[in-house]
């Protein structure tokens, strides 16, 4: 069954959506192409919640006010016109257009509320090609390929780097 895009929000997390968070964060399924770890407890969901989603573009994607996932924007410290993105969700959810609403309703507020914000870029593997159709049907350019740019999961990878620019259109393709 298709879910309606019009329930999907994105919020600040709440330490209610514990039980929601640790569906996801304790997936390895979900975490396999972030650098995100996996939470082995509630406890630790918790504490994800509480130290890793203080930034206030960490944001819970969700379903009908359930977190089913996250989408984040981390600027540089050094350089604060550009930031990073990301964002995982929950295995139930994929393939359903859930991340690209998300991103579309992220998009449409990020660079009015970080005026002095002009790049978005997101690193994906070589081998996830789902989330890079996803940058791509938003609007995301692929720039190139950096190789063995990050250890990830105990491997130097190659990533691609995609970017979205403050002054890009928010595509609405299918």
């Amino acid at each position: 069954m298709a879910i309606e895009h019009s329930r999907i929000t994105i919020r600040p997390f709440k330490e209610i959506d514990i039980e929601d968070v640790f569906l996801w964060l304790g997936d390895k399924r979900v975490l396999q192409n972030t650098r995100m770890e996996i939470s082995n407890s509630k406890e630790e969901a918790l504490d994800f919640i509480k130290t890793k989603c203080i930034y206030p573009l960490q944001q819970s994607i969700c379903l009908d006010d359930h977190s089913i996932g996250i989408i984040y924007v981390l600027p540089y410290d050094n350089e604060k016109h550009k930031a990073d993105l990301g964002y995982a969700i929950g295995f139930n959810y994929w393939g359903q257009g859930v991340v690209t609403k998300a991103l579309r309703i992220l998009l449409c507020k990020v660079f009015q509320e970080f005026p002095h914000l002009h790049r978005l870029q997101a690193h994906t593997l070589v081998e996830n090609k789902a989330s890079q159709r996803v940058l791509e049907k938003v609007g995301f350019h692929r720039e190139g390929l950096l190789r063995k740019l990050f250890c990830h999961k105990g491997n130097m990878e190659d990533f691609y780097i995609f970017s979205f620019l403050s002054t890009d259109e928010i595509l609405n393709a299918v």
